[in-house]
């Protein structure tokens, strides 16, 4: 059993990880390499694994097996976990790095809000708009934001194929409208690929989510802090595949390369760094999130999506974005849970 925490005097910080989503098995990377960079000077690690059933376990290494005998259960009245040995532990701050479904969707912020834990991240509503590409295009676009155009199927039986390509063009992609990680996404090329990219998307959500091709270059800037957040130098991503994939995000450089900074005119860098700002202001964002971007040829900026909760891999752009912008990871790692306890 897991014990670092029995006389320790340092804030103990619950590493959540794993979850039920398809992006599990990212969430283990992201963990690792948490552990890895955290200052243990200043903070005691407690592991807690939530299976793809949504127990929670508490581990002596991430790479553990979850068991019976090492299974938590959770006082929500309080915060403070139960282990199957009777030992009572309670985290001062939480820092979940659950992607997807059931851990960056709001569910898991509104549970940790009940416990009255500090936690890492983004709350409620704004994990849930963010998760949400649907409802982040439709809050970005009433605040007067530029999005691409989008259809939103709810009935994958009945949708007009014809008046969407007419609507949108092609090639468009279509998405599940609640995940991460390119998961269930296909680029469509002609009519004929419609119908099975929608029944892949299908798999990981009820709403589906098309989207006209924008032309033009794909930006990120990582956004940190709650009241006066600050934003990172952009990152270009250049792939080589049809489109930024899971395999591409996740197994280092195949397929992909990232340019940080991105080798932009000032005028648009700095453009593109207050749209994220914007965006960030609008979903009511705290913490952290990263917002995604496209630069045309005429230099104007149209938003992609916002992720609340982005990949914290060796490979992943958020961590990077800030390295090139000063901060390191451990630092930016501190940082975030300093802002939690603000």
């Amino acid at each position: 059993m897991y014990m670092q925490t029995s006389h320790s005097t340092k804030p103990h910080v619950g590493i959540l990880f794993g979850g039920a989503s398809a992006e599990h098995e990212v969430s283990l990377q992201s963990a690792h390499s948490i552990l890895a960079a955290l200052d243990t000077s200043l903070f005691e690690p407690i592991l807690i694994k939530i299976t793809k059933q949504n127990s929670w376990h508490l581990l002596n290494t991430i790479d553990d097996e979850a068991t019976p005998d090492n299974k938590l259960l959770l006082d929500v009245s309080d915060g403070t976990l139960h282990a199957a040995d009777g030992t009572c532990i309670t985290p001062n701050i939480m820092f979940p790095t659950l992607h997807g479904p059931f851990g960056e969707d709001g569910t898991l912020q509104g549970l940790l809000e009940t416990t009255g834990l500090p936690y890492v991240g983004c709350g409620v509503l704004a994990s849930a708009a963010g998760m949400d590409k649907d409802v982040t295009k439709r809050l970005l676009r009433d605040a007067g934001l530029p999005v691409a155009q989008f259809e939103v199927i709810k009935n994958a039986a009945d949708y007009d194929s014809a008046s969407i390509i007419k609507k949108l063009g092609l090639p468009i992609f279509v998405k599940p409208a609640n995940m991460g990680s390119s998961v269930g996404v296909s680029k469509v090329t002609t009519a004929a690929e419609l119908p099975d990219a929608v029944e892949l998307a299908r798999q990981y959500d009820k709403k589906i989510i098309i989207e006209t091709t924008i032309i033009g270059t794909e930006v990120e800037c990582a956004v940190l802090g709650n009241d006066n957040p600050k934003v990172s130098v952009p990152g270009r991503i250049i792939f080589t595949d049809t489109f930024y994939t899971y395999s591409a995000k996740y197994s280092g450089n195949l397929g992909t390369q990232l340019e940080i900074p991105a080798k932009l005119p000032a005028q648009v860098q700095r453009h593109v760094q207050e749209m994220a700002l914007k965006a960030y202001s609008v979903l009511g964002c705290r913490g952290l999130a990263r917002v995604d971007m496209f630069v045309t040829p005429k230099g104007n900026v149209i938003i992609n999506e916002i992720n609340t909760l982005p990949g914290f891999t060796k490979f992943s752009m958020y961590p990077q974005l800030w390295q090139a912008s000063g901060l390191d990871y451990t630092s930016l790692i501190t940082k975030l849970i300093l802002l939690a306890q603000e």
